[in-house]
């Protein structure tokens, strides 16, 4: 299997990079936040996952083993396909979803186009032992309780309002933690209005 390619990045849209390596193009396709770190012209090393279906091989691009092993958890979930993994990966930070997963909060995954309430608890349901090991306390305080809510709530605001999830959650790192939902919004608002 091909686990992880390293070359030039020749072409890039909203779904996929084409990286040259040794003359060759792999189409890799990934999810928005991987896409947003990537530039044409650029070297890269992408981690991937091959998936083969009916005569169909695709690659899948990560930027890190974490987000690929988060990944390959998802689609092992019956009824999550690679697009719908990818689409995961792009709604928050893996740790947030990880930790939303193990606290047994599905509502994080019903924001993705094709998750429904049930498929959502399907995947907190065969998840939550699997990704147990996987966090340290820290992590799962981190984007535990009230905070979390809030910044789900702020995210959900700006992509209603038309702004990417990407800029969203970069926009939401230099929002101070202490403030209100309310406040993070206007915080962020004016941010993206600069």
């Amino acid at each position: 299997m091909i686990s992880s390619i390293s070359g030039k990045i020749i072409h890039k849209n909203d779904k996929f990079v084409v990286i040259e390596n040794n003359g060759i193009g792999y189409k890799i396709f990934a999810s928005e936040n991987t896409l947003s770190e990537l530039n044409t012209d650029n070297e890269a090393k992408i981690h991937t996952y091959l998936h083969v279906r009916e005569g169909l091989m695709d690659l899948y691009g990560f930027l890190n083993s974490e987000d690929k092993e988060f990944f390959e958890m998802l689609i092992s979930v019956s009824g999550i396909g690679p697009k719908g993994a990818l689409n995961i990966l792009a709604i928050a930070p893996v740790k947030m979803v990880k930790s939303a997963i193990l606290a047994g909060d599905a509502s994080i995954l019903t924001k993705v186009s094709g998750i429904g309430q049930k498929t959502a608890a399907k995947i907190v349901l065969e998840l939550k032992s699997k990704i147990k090991n996987t966090l340290s306390e820290e992590d799962i305080a981190s984007y535990a309780g009230e905070d979390f809510k809030k910044n789900m709530d702020v995210l959900d605001v700006l992509v209603t309002l038309g702004y990417n999830q990407t800029q969203a959650r970069e926009i939401l790192k230099q929002i101070p933690t202490n403030l209100s939902t309310e406040e993070k919004i206007k915080q962020g608002l004016k941010l993206l209005g600069k």
